[in-house]
């Protein structure tokens, strides 16, 4: 009999994977906790999530049950003129924790199309106000998404490289790394000036995809404050921040000054089923609401607002906001900051950086930092060897574990990382 792993590679075309360089997968076949299991039995530390997005264990028992008793009252029904409980629910309860002052939730499916959405909403907001507000601006090495909309306001990369010349025109402002903040600052409010601009769209305070690049809130605070300086939207891209990751419940809740549009994903529902939000504010939502139907946002998905989605969020959000959360995810950076302290001298750690529950090291491997470096798959392998997943950003590993991991665990992954490190 076939194996899981022989099948897939006959009917299966992977994401983000070099099909001939990697043609083989693990055949996974459960999960439990910070768990997953193949079909030989071997269990993997799900170091990273699984894509950041699982933030309570695998096969959580309240997110399940959840999931099973809104499958035997409602599945799904189209949301054009009609809703459900779950849905309103969620929004219910998500508007008050949510940074800046949000009123609305605009359902969608994916990280990528909450972002598409936003930067839609921004553009068609001046247009129905009847100004030319037509530039988008983002920082340089963003990653918004796949979709056409969020690769161009993401930093033009192999990601992007085929489609670039498709890609609607974005200008990009240079990442605020210690030291050049007041560059990127300036250029903003430059840009900003010339009163043209519908929207400014960041990561706040990881930069994910480009190598868990950090900076300060205080940046953070002068960006938003410009853009209401000179009437701009501001779109703040939490689908990887929000629920905790960077410590407080969304990135945001960092600074004072809120932004006109969040966009969610990833752990909105635990990792237990797909979709995206973009919470916007009631500023933003009148501009669409008119008698005139040419101002309607016309944009919608065939899965918009899934009742047992939003059921998986609504248990998600239940342990999210249980004060054990809170404490595990103060526990796991202080985890962070003990290994990182003890080996940020060592030559071959180039750079260490820690925001809650987020660690990355970037490693020196005798070759310039780049997702494509050629060690990559060496550090990958190295660790799946050690039955843990951390699927590195070329010579950059980090951990993003599910909250529920525990200090042992931990310790476990930070002695294959010292162990990585003393053989490169």
């Amino acid at each position: 009999m076939s194996t899981l792993k022989e099948r897939d590679r006959e009917v299966i075309w992977h994401p983000y994977t070099p099909m001939k360089i990697r043609p083989e997968s693990i055949g996974i076949v459960s999960g439990d906790g910070v768990y997953l299991q193949d079909e030989d039995g071997k269990r993997y530390i799900d170091a990273i999530a699984s894509w950041w997005v699982n933030l309570h264990g695998h096969a959580h028992p309240h997110i399940a049950q959840r999931v099973s008793t809104q499958l035997q009252t409602l599945e799904h029904c189209i949301f054009a003129g009609f809703s459900h409980e779950p849905a309103v629910q969620l929004a219910e309860r998500l508007l008050p924790i949510l940074p800046g002052p949000m009123a609305k939730i605009f359902y969608s499916d994916n990280g990528s199309t909450a972002v598409e959405v936003a930067i839609k909403m921004a553009l068609q907001y001046w247009g129905n106000k009847g100004l030319k507000k037509k530039k988008v601006v983002a920082i340089e090495g963003a990653y918004h998404g796949d979709t056409f909309g969020a690769m161009s306001v993401s930093g033009r990369s192999i990601f992007t490289a085929p489609f670039d010349e498709k890609l609607f025109d974005v200008t990009f402002i240079p990442f605020p790394e210690e030291g050049k903040e007041q560059e990127s600052l300036n250029v903003l409010e430059s840009l900003l000036q010339d009163n043209d601009v519908a929207a400014f769209i960041a990561e706040p305070l990881v930069q994910g995809t480009a190598g868990m690049r950090m900076y300060d809130p205080a940046i953070l605070e002068q960006y938003f404050g410009l853009c209401k300086k000179y009437d701009a939207l501001v779109i703040a891209d939490e689908v990887m921040t929000g629920f905790g990751r960077t410590g407080p419940l969304f990135a945001c809740d960092t600074i004072e000054t809120g932004p006109d549009m969040v966009c969610l994903s990833k752990g909105l529902t635990g990792g237990t089923m797909a979709m995206g939000i973009t919470a916007t504010t009631q500023q933003v939502y009148d501009a669409f609401y008119d008698d005139d139907m040419l101002k309607t946002l016309y944009h919608g998905h065939s899965y918009t607002a899934n009742p047992v989605s939003c059921a998986a969020a609504l248990a998600s959000l239940d342990l999210t906001l249980d004060e054990a959360c809170s404490a595990n995810r103060e526990r796991i950076e202080a985890q962070h900051k003990i290994f990182a302290a003890g080996i940020k001298n060592n030559s071959k750690v180039r750079d260490t950086r820690i925001m809650g529950t987020i660690l990355a090291l970037e490693l020196d491997t005798g070759a310039p930092t780049s997702y494509t470096n050629a060690q990559r798959d060496l550090i990958y392998n190295f660790f799946i060897d050690r039955n843990i997943l951390l699927r590195p950003l070329g010579n950059i590993i980090y951990l993003m574990p599910p909250y529920c991991i525990t200090n042992d665990e931990l310790k476990y992954i930070y002695s294959s990382i010292t162990d990585l490190i003393n053989s490169l």
